[in-house]
Order: C-alpha cells, then structure tokens, then sequence
C-alpha cells in the first residue's frame, strides 16, 4: 500500500510525518535538532530514504544534516560553504559595498539521477553543488558572478537564493530564484546564467520594469512540461510557456495578489495552488480566512478552497516553502503556517484537516510518495 511522508521544517525543530494512502491517521516524529531553526528538508528522488535537512542557530550557524535511513537518525555533514569568483561583494540597500558571507542554507535540491548530488541555495545569494552526499560543498560561481550580481539588494528576509528547479527533460537546464535579485535560468548545468524577468513589473523598484531587483517568492514547475513555470512574486501571481522567456500576469480574481507559496498539482499541469496574503506590510490571510486559492484554468481565474481551514479569527501566514503536493492518484495538498498547523487535503484541495496544530511556526513542507 502506497504512504507518504510529510518533511516540516519549523523555527524549532524538524518533524517527519507519515501516513497511509488514505491520509487521515498521522505518525508524528520530532523534533530532531530542537531548539533549532530549520528552514528546509528534502529527499532524493532516487533514495527516498535519503534526506537533507538545513540546520541553523544565530549562536551555532549553519549545519547540514544527512539522514540515510529515512528520518529516524541523523548524521552531521560538510559544512564547508566557501565563496569563490571574482565578484565577493555587492551593494547593499544605502548602495554600500558589502561583503558577500555565508549565513544559511535555504533550501536543497538533490539530483534527479543521482541521491549522492544535491543543489544548496544559501544565503547570502550563492549557489552549491557536493557530488558525495553533502560531505563537500562547491559553490557553482556563474550566478554570483552573473553581470547583475553587483546591483543584487536583499529582500526582507536577506538576499538569499530560495528555489531551485532542475528541469527533467533538459538535464542541463535550471532555474533558480533570489530575494530580491529575480528569476534565473541556465543551461549548462549552472556554469552560467540569465536573467528571466521579462514581463515582470514591480511598482516599489525605481525602474519597475529593470531586468534585476524584482522581489520573486516563489517558482513551481510541473515536470511534464518544463517550459511553463508559474510565480508568486512579491504582489502578482505570474506565468511563463516559454522557460521564463516572457511572463504575464495570472491573478485574475484572486482577493489579493501577495503571497508567498505556489504550487501545481502532480496529476492535472493547468491546477494551480496559492495561499494569498493581505499584503507585503501585513503578512496574514486576509478577513481573517484561511483559504487556499485554486485555479484549474492555467490561471486567472480563482476559485476560495475553505472546507476544513478556519474562516474567522485567523491570523496565519505562509511561507515559500511551506506547500507541497505527492502524487497519489488522489493527489495530495500539503502546507504550514507560521502559526504552526500542517493542513493536508487529499481530494486536490477540495476539503482540509490538520495534521497537528501546534508546531513551532512552520517554515518548509516537502513531501514524497513511498512504495
């Protein structure tokens, strides 16, 4: 019988959570590294008993953690995040020379081939490879040396590199998106890379059309078609058909277009998934409702998802990383707040329950389907 596990990172401490296909009886474990921030975990595609998990503490730094046997133990790994290239600072807000460092890991992407390879975007804005399973650590210099690179600002939450796509069918492809420098493709495996921001318009930059310095939350793929990619940009939920080439806006009748998460659902390419926010000074759903968005069009229009999540009272955000989908034939919807509950539908969002309600707030979901 097919189960699936849920990895939550959360402000302190990381949970692993599995279920049957039926998604309804949670087995809740955690919370390894407590007391620790922990902004994301992942799972190779290849092994899905292998896990990364990004571990941080202001006192202690940075610590990658590896775990081979599917979250019950845990080994500390390479943390040796070192800065290489011709470009090691940029300007900073009041237009300063600031020195690039090297403060966290915000997410990893392993290797769809391989579980020994995994991507790690960091903070400040930087790109790393290791090929043996997180011992050693490369910094991939083309996007931190990209022409643009000098003019990168951080955005609220630091300059950080904070989704990684590898594209499944030109394995040499990949997307990466900085907060708030913008959305980045290469195709020759990171060595170099390209602004794709066309059509983006960001009203708080002083060029709101500039080819850098748009504020970009979030970027989901469905992995049957590589060349369309949806975005949460700070204000505006965005489109791509042609690999981010040219972008058009998508929000249609949303109630407001700030957010942070999206995502598309594993069996449908045109349903998408937002959780919008009030705004960029007000980080929570708006009136008070918990409501996820889902638009079964490719966009533009919106239907309200509420059956289950509260509709008063409710003050909630959700983060980037905090939504997720499997790929059990009634595919299922996952994500966290930063008041701690992890939601889980599994008709594709059309009701909710919690999964647990009291973590610490909730900074990353990722799940995978097992066998």
């Amino acid at each position: 019988m097919p189960k699936v596990r849920v990895l939550v990172g959360t402000h302190k401490g990381a949970f692993v959570m599995t279920s049957d296909e039926r998604r309804k009886e949670w087995k809740v474990e955690g919370p390894h590294f407590a007391g620790w921030d922990v902004y994301h975990m992942n799972a190779s595609p290849v092994d899905p008993d292998r896990l990364y998990a990004a571990q941080s503490r202001g006192w202690f730094g940075q610590v990658v953690q590896r775990s081979d046997d599917g979250g019950k133990t845990w080994q500390p790994m390479g943390n040796e995040f070192k800065y290489e290239g011709k470009v090691n600072t940029h300007k900073w807000y009041d237009n300063s020379d600031h020195p690039y460092e090297f403060l966290r890991v915000w997410h990893f992407e392993p290797s769809l081939s391989d579980p020994d390879t995994v991507y790690a975007g960091v903070e400040d804005a930087a790109l790393f490879k290791s090929t043996d399973g997180a011992k050693t650590w490369e910094e991939l210099p083309g996007i931190r040396t990209q022409e643009s690179a000098s003019s990168w600002a951080p955005g609220a939450g630091g300059l950080c590199l904070h989704t990684i796509i590898l594209d499944p069918v030109k394995k040499d492809r990949m997307f990466a998106a900085i907060s708030s420098a913008g959305a980045f493709r290469s195709e020759d495996a990171g060595k170099t890379w390209k602004p794709i921001t066309k059509g983006l318009h960001s009203e708080i930059m002083p060029d709101p059309d500039a080819e850098v310095g748009h504020c970009v939350h979030r970027i989901a793929m469905h992995p049957s078609r590589p060349n369309v990619l949806f975005m949460q940009k700070h204000w505006d939920v965005m489109r791509t058909d042609n690999a981010g080439d040219m972008w058009h806006e998508i929000s249609g009748n949303l109630p407001t277009d700030f957010g942070f998460v999206i995502d598309v659902h594993s069996h449908e390419p045109d349903t998408v998934y937002v959780i919008p926010i009030k705004s960029d000074s007000d980080h929570f759903v708006p009136d008070g409702k918990l409501r996820v968005y889902r638009s079964k069009t490719g966009g533009n229009e919106w239907e309200a998802l509420t059956k289950g999540l509260p509709q008063k009272d409710c003050y909630v955000n959700v983060l980037r990383d905090a939504m997720a989908v499997d790929s059990l034939d009634s595919c299922g919807v996952y994500f966290g707040t930063t008041g701690g509950q992890v939601y889980v539908s599994a008709d594709a969002g059309d009701s909710w329950s919690a999964i647990v309600n009291n973590l610490p707030s909730v900074l990353s979901v990722q799940v995978q389907t097992l066998s």
